[in-house]
């Protein structure tokens, strides 16, 4: 494929204020990961809110990531009561990647979660997190142990198993794989319209699809991108993300 014909993929911005400034900001490895993983050019989305233009920007892709990220969604998205005094936040990703999610969806755009665009996703279908899992006493440890390299923290922690005969197992050609667990939030309640794909070894859910999605839908608790080089079924994922986006894309340039 010519660089210029390369499919363009939108990536969800982090709103992180660095000094005096806000910033707009999506990690390395995200990006890397669809440039080499996916043959994608990525384009970051600016988390700006009601500001944002959504159907001009769903024009111009092919795709969407929504990316892991170290706040947490704001829980009156998903019920009533606030969030402890303390917790880090991002309202304008929120405010951005929630509707935006719905449009890309309606729209039949693929669309990938990672970690926090995972919860994201659960969110915006109607779902609910568990905002401390270490704290609900039925789970495993899920978060990772910042003491340690981030070779050890984003290596294989648990297994998880998939659904028989499910999107992702049949993408994967696996039942059962280890993934890496570095998060502090999990699902609760599971949104309407989304069908399991994979869960751990305590039952938290792992991975799911758009039940009624005509295209690549789907979204992951663990991190996929993390040198997905390296990872066989990081490398199946990204590229069936990809080959979703190419289509797409192949179709837009077809109609002009």
């Amino acid at each position: 494929m010519k660089q210029s014909s390369l499919p363009i993929v939108g990536v969800i911005c982090d709103r992180e204020i660095i000094g005096p400034h806000a910033y707009h900001i999506a990690g390395d490895k995200y990006l890397q990961s669809m440039i080499g993983g996916s043959q994608c050019q990525p384009i970051l989305i600016p988390a700006l809110s009601s500001s944002l233009q959504i159907e001009q920007l769903l024009e111009l892709v092919d795709g969407i990531l929504l990316t892991g990220g170290y706040s947490m969604i704001d829980p009156l998205h998903y019920q009533n009561d606030a969030a402890e005094t303390g917790t880090k936040l991002d309202t304008h990703r929120d405010n951005s990647s929630l509707p935006l999610i719905k449009s890309a969806i309606a729209q039949s755009i693929p669309i990938m979660g990672i970690c926090r665009g995972f919860q994201e996703m659960n969110v915006a279908f109607g779902g609910s997190l568990h905002q401390k899992l270490h704290e609900v006493g039925s789970f495993i440890e899920h978060r990772e142990d910042k003491e340690q390299t981030l070779e050890q923290q984003y290596g294989a922690s648990h297994p998880i198993q998939l659904r028989e005969n499910g999107k992702l197992s049949q993408l994967l050609g696996e039942q059962n794989i280890a993934v890496n667990s570095l998060h502090t939030q999990g699902i609760n309640n599971l949104g309407a319209g989304l069908t399991i794909e994979a869960v751990a070894e305590d039952g938290l859910i792992e991975a799911f699809s758009v039940t009624a999605a005509n295209n690549f839908a789907m979204a992951f608790q663990w991190h996929p991108e993390w040198q997905y080089h390296n990872n066989k079924y990081s490398k199946k994922i990204f590229a069936e993300f990809g080959n979703a986006c190419a289509k797409r894309h192949k179709v837009k340039q077809q109609n002009g």
